[in-house]
Formats: C-alpha cells, structure tokens, sequence
C-alpha cells in the first residue's frame, strides 16, 4: 500500500493577518458622510458634523482596538501612531487653530480625518504583510494629521463652520496695513487735550449703539421696498480694520472702532465720502480664535464727546470733532475685572453727568467732564456680554445689565442694586427689551451655538421693594448675540440662523422663515419692516407682521462673515463688518 502523506492546514502567518474590515469601512463612510458631506450640503450641519465626526472616530478606533482580528502588535503599534502624529503635528500648527475652542478646535478637526486615514489605509494594505501595513497607515495617518500644519482659521461663523484659509494667505487686516501704512499716525489728533468742560451740540441722529433707545428702532422714516425698481445704491466701500463695533453718527460724521496691527482704533469718517478724518490710537490688541481681532464695543457720541470702551478695558473720553484726548481710564483695573474670552464688549451709556459701563458683568461709572470714577456697581453678579441699558420701569429710572447669572438694576445715581434676577446660565449677550411699564424681555443666555430661548419678566416694588416674577420662557426664539426688537405685541428676531417671530403675550411661535445666519436688524415700525443685514452680508426687506413670513427684498451688500449690527440715517445705509464697511442710498418715500 502506499504511502499517503497527509500535510497539515498551513495557518496564516502573524506577519499577514488580514484584517476584518467591514465594520470599518461602514464607520467610516459614516464619519465621511456626518463630518464632511452633509456640513458641506447644508452648512447648519457644522456643529453636528464636528461632535459626531469626533463620535464616529471614537466608533473607528473602537473597531480597530477590539473587532479588526489582527494581531494586538499591530493594533497597539497604529495608537502609538496616530498620538505620535498629533503631538508632533500640534507643536507646529498655527495659533488660531491651537488656541481655538478652548484649545480643543486642533483634535475635533483632526481626529476624525485621521480615523479616515485609519480606515483607509486598513483597506489598501488588507493583503500585505503587517509590517508593510504599518507603514502604509504611518504614512496616511502622518498626511491625515500634518496637513493641519498648512492652514489657519480665520474664526468660527454663528453656525460653528470654520473660515479655514491657507497658512500663508495674507489676512483682510494685513492687507489693510499694507496698504495704507501708518495712516492712524498721520490722521492722529492733537496730542494736547480740550477743556474738560463740555460743549453743547445738537444731539446726534444715531447716538451709539443700537440708535437713541438702544432698541434698533428707527422712527420717522419709511422707504421704497421694490428694490427690483429702486435698488439700494452704493456711495463708497472701504476696507476697515478688524472688529465688531458698529456706528455712531452726527452730521456727516460717522464713528466706529477697529483695529490695526497693535493700535486699537477709535476712527471717525466722513458719511458722504467714507474718507478718514481722524483717528485716535491706543497700544493695545485683543485677539481671540472664534472672533479674531479687534474691539467689540461701539462709540457712544454725546454732548460733543465721543466715549469708548476698548476690548481690553479702556474706555477713552475723546473731542468729537478732532479726536483729541479729553481723559482715559482702564475699567478692567477699576473694576478688577479679568478680561473676558471674548473680550470687553459693551458700549458706553451716558446718562446725565456719567458715563457708566459694563467690565465683565461689573459696572463702573465715570464723570462726564473729568473721568473720575464716581461709583462701582455691586460684584458676584457674573459675567456677561452685554451693554449697560437705560430703562424705566414702574416709573423709576434705573441701569439694566444683563450677566451669567441673570439680570440685574442699579440706580444710575449711585450704582445701588435695586433688584436682581437670578437664572445662571451662560453667556448672556442681547439686550434687554421693554414690553410694558413694568416688564421686560431678556435672554436666556446661551446654550449651545443656538441661543436657549428668551424670558418674560415682571418688575413690582412695593415701598423700597423690588421683586421679579418670570411671566413665561419660550424656545420659539433662540438668540445667541443677534439683538430682539419689539413691535405691536410681537417680538422679531433670530431663532438661530433662521428669522422668527414670537407673541409677547405666551411666547408662541408665529413664523420661522429665512437663512440669514446669524446677522442683525432693525425695524421700521411705520411701515412694519425689518432691514435684515444677513450673516453672510447681504441685505433684506422682511415684513414685520405675525401672519408669515414675507421677504420682500434682498440685496448683495459686503462681503466676509458680519455681525455688526447696520446703521440708517435718513437715507443712508451703513454697513460693516471685520474687513470693509460701505454706505448705500435707499429711496425714500414722501410723506
């Protein structure tokens, strides 16, 4: 009989596992389809497209650490990898994407393309032997990782989406100083400073911050909304520095602030021409990743002065005409208040004979004439965003502040607390809103990207007594920074990125329309329309009625992200934003 020679199975060899790939490869067409393709379809997905992009790498690495069958060498070697790659790309990416976030923008960006690369490379080596394996995923996931080397951000939109740019492109306030050099210098006032005693002057048209009321209520006035026939027309467009103030205006003079290098700008225009006629100058530059650069604060014209307050605390008294210094302070020392994340971002307010503002939720007041701080409001009110704000309530004039921990009142006299409102929360960044004599409507505050909703609050006093009473809170408007106005019983506003508009009496829902993103409006209450100055720049006609949401206009206005907040005077239409600013002539009807 012959010999008949079994062999054995031949087994696999360690050094050619293939691996199980299945699940993932289902991961990561997963990740690629939440982190990737739907932010780019439909950019409200960015938020959701950076936490999952980072759940589904979690779901990848899962895959690779515990179901992809090769050996526990390879498994640990590709870990050992991937941090090995992201601590070494860290140490050189630019400072806007390592600072971004709280510091946490470079892995939620970097994570999930590095997971890709995982997934990837698992695929192309699945036959070779594990060693070459390894090096094919060195490589990728190397790639995966140090492309963030390359790029900087230019800040976050409303929406979360990243302004990515190449490393070495030139930013919008780079190549404003290239162009103009040392033009602060040259427009700079006269260093001598005017009398402390104040001038009397015709009030300005648009004082400060949100027109005379602080409530982007425009009276008087009403315009043509077939633009189709009468489009808005352009008078000039500059470039601008940096920052998101707004503007003040009296005469043909316009105001704002901006930033230039390491100078923060107080800088006044000619509203006919936009050409500079002064600008005052400060060694100071606040700059963090969401935002970028530049004051947030919008100059506040009384009585011929011109008050500032800086991102970095200083608040400047400055002659209105020339620009010329009458007296400075820094209010983060006055107040010993740290300076905010996103910077000090109030404007002034002056009431009477002081000039009161808002250093990180703390109020100080200073005299209008010399700058001698006169009174500090209360501490351990928390933080906040918002700008001090004139109200009379039941018949009592008081200073309104909204913080982190709520709402508070002091008396404008003496900074006294009059009451408070507590719901912490967090950052609270809109004003505050009078619906009746003695209630107001507030946010409440900021939850997530999105806002949370707003409140309605009731304001008695009985004797020296104040107490406040919540009449209802609704979600069917969620502001983040994007300012409320108040017409006919219905408030109009930003629910997120969309336009809304709620019934003051219960807080219902009338209508939600539009994508502006997160950008800012005022209303025009003869003719009940919102001028709406979208996120993206553009300009609209929206109806400011209850029964659905009508635009009746829209128009190409700057260009870049924008949340400065538009300014009309009479016809003219002033815009801004972090790189150009621009006036435009909007037809106006007869009366």
């Amino acid at each position: 009989m012959a010999n008949v020679q079994i062999s054995e199975p031949i087994k696999q060899s360690a050094t050619n596992y293939s691996p199980r790939l299945w699940p993932g490869v289902v991961g990561g067409i997963l990740l690629l389809v939440i982190a990737y393709v739907a932010p780019a379809v439909n950019s409200e997905w960015s938020i959701v497209g950076l936490l999952g992009g980072l759940g589904c790498a979690a779901l990848v690495f899962l895959w690779w650490l515990f179901f992809s069958r090769v050996p526990w060498f390879e498994r640990l070697a590709v870990v050992v990898l991937i941090v090995i790659a992201l601590l070494v790309t860290s140490r050189f990416i630019h400072i806007s994407i390592a600072e971004g976030a709280q510091g946490m923008l470079f892995p939620f960006m970097a994570v999930p393309g590095v997971a890709l690369a995982l997934v990837v490379s698992a695929v192309v080596g699945k036959n070779l032997t594990s060693g070459r394996r390894l090096a094919v995923m060195a490589v990728l996931i190397g790639l995966a990782s140090g492309v963030w080397t390359l790029a900087r951000t230019g800040g976050f939109t409303g929406g979360f989406e990243q302004e990515l740019h190449w490393r070495w492109t030139p930013t919008p306030e780079d190549l404003l100083l290239a162009k103009v050099g040392n033009q602060p210098s040259k427009l700079a006032p006269p260093a001598k400073a005017y009398s402390t005693t104040p001038v009397v002057v015709t009030p300005a048209e648009w004082p400060g911050f949100r027109g005379p009321n602080r409530d982007g209520i425009i009276h008087g006035l009403r315009i043509e909304t077939d633009w189709t026939k009468s489009p808005p027309v352009e008078l000039w467009r500059r470039a601008v520095g940096p920052g998101w103030s707004s503007f003040a205006v009296q005469g043909d003079r316009v105001y704002t602030q901006e930033q230039r290098g390491e100078e923060e700008i107080v800088a006044c225009y000619d509203l006919k021409t936009g050409e500079p006629i002064w600008m005052h100058s400060d060694a100071a530059r606040f700059w963090e990743p969401a935002g970028g650069a530049g004051p947030r604060g919008t100059p506040t014209l009384s009585r011929g002065r011109v008050f500032t307050l800086g991102a970095t605390g200083i608040i400047n008294a400055l002659d209105a005409t020339s620009g010329a210094m009458i007296w400075s302070h820094n209010a983060a020392t006055d107040t010993e208040a740290k300076s905010p994340g996103w910077g000090f971002c109030g404007s002034p307010l002056v009431v009477d004979d002081l000039v009161i503002v808002a250093a990180s939720g703390r109020l100080a007041a200073y005299d209008f004439a010399t700058g001698d701080l006169r009174w500090k409001g209360p501490t351990g009110v928390g933080g906040g965003y918002s700008s001090p704000h004139l109200l009379t309530i039941a018949g009592v004039p008081q200073v309104l502040l909204m913080t982190s921990a709520g709402a508070i009142s002091v008396s404008p006299t003496d900074g006294k607390l009059l009451w408070k409102n507590e719901s912490p929360t967090g950052s609270r960044i809109i004003q505050p809103n009078l619906v009746s004599e003695n209630e107001f409507l507030m946010s409440t505050g900021e939850e997530g990207m999105g806002g949370a909703g707003v409140r309605r609050v009731a304001v008695n006093q009985s004797g020296s007594e104040w107490t406040t009473e919540e009449r209802w809170s609704s979600g069917a408007l969620k502001p983040n920074f994007n300012d409320l106005v108040v017409h006919k019983g219905f408030a109009y506003g930003f629910d997120g990125r969309l336009l809304g508009c709620i019934d003051l009496s219960n807080g219902d829902r009338k209508w939600k329309g539009g994508r502006y993103g997160n950008g800012q409006l005022v209303l025009l209450p003869e003719q009940d329309l919102l001028l709406v100055l979208s996120e993206d720049g553009r300009l609209a006609i929206v109806s400011a009625t209850p029964g659905e949401f009508v635009e009746l206009a829209r128009f190409p206005g700057i260009k870049g992200k924008t949340w400065n907040h538009p300014v009309l005077i009479g016809d003219h239409l002033l815009v801004r934003n972090a790189e150009e600013m621009a006036a435009f002539r909007l037809s106006v009807q007869s009366r």
